[in-house]
């Protein structure tokens, strides 16, 4: 059983109801290759209104979730308010959370824990910043992040993991296809290592960065890229290519 082609769209903090329903159009008149799975991550105050809008066959994640089921925490949402919104997913760890708003492996890694034990599916996301490929630190740093990750998964099936080189993200620059296949292995590598075989092998991994309708079948081509988490690109139709990359 190969591993099932997944395309995840983060609309980060864009988007209004007039903005969403044009996405929604393009989503729902595809057509999407029926073979690869897709999930779009939307604003909590949209959550609700994307999921009663999108065919159920499409996946609906927060951006973000804090590491608790309630309390003092101003500004934050819990697993239970995103089930409770229809949503089964979450992306946690993204370069932006890291680098703008300074949360830490130890906090991402807790926070996967929990999303997991209250039952969501997590999109956990690693990477490395421009230095940090200058200096040669590329997997030094993937594998950190990763760790603090692989330590508080309790259920395999539930994690896609993204790959997404911060200095590819938003950019135009793109990692070739060798250079993120190259990054690809070491990651299964590692988790064949130090999880299991059996992990490294079922786990999809997703490229992040830069990915466009230009690039799309060039990089779901390599052996271990398992699919795309795309930016900029999911809102606009060009989506609906990326999606259908292995057609």
């Amino acid at each position: 059983m190969g591993r099932k082609f997944f395309v995840g769209g983060n609309w980060k903090m864009n988007g209004t109801k007039e903005s969403i329903d044009k996405i929604v159009d393009f989503l729902t008149k595809g057509p999407l290759d029926p073979n690869t799975e897709v999930v779009v991550g939307v604003s909590p105050c949209y959550l609700e209104y994307v999921r009663s809008k999108l065919p159920q066959t499409i996946g609906v994640a927060a951006q973000n979730c804090y590491k608790a089921d309630s309390g003092a925490f101003t500004g934050e949402i819990c697993p239970a308010m995103i089930k409770d919104c229809g949503c089964e997913w979450v992306i946690l760890g993204h370069s932006e959370r890291r680098n703008v708003f300074g949360e830490t492996d130890q906090l991402i890694g807790e926070k996967v824990g929990f999303a997991l034990k209250q039952g969501l599916k997590v999109v956990p996301c690693i990477g490395e910043q421009l230095e940090e490929r200058e200096a040669g630190k590329t997997t030094e740093v993937c594998f950190r992040q990763l760790k603090a990750i692989a330590d508080n998964v309790s259920d395999w099936s539930k994690v896609v993991i993204a790959y997404e080189p911060v200095w590819a993200i938003g950019t135009g620059k793109t990692a070739s296809p060798e250079q993120a296949q190259e990054v690809h292995a070491a990651i299964r590598n590692w988790l064949a290592e130090n999880v299991s075989a059996e992990v490294a092998e079922s786990t999809r991994i997703l490229y992040g960065g830069s990915v466009s309708a230009g690039n799309c079948r060039e990089l779901a081509a390599c052996p271990d890229i398992d699919g795309s988490l795309v930016g900029g690109a999911s809102l606009k139709p060009d989506f609906v290519q990326i999606i259908n990359a292995t057609q």
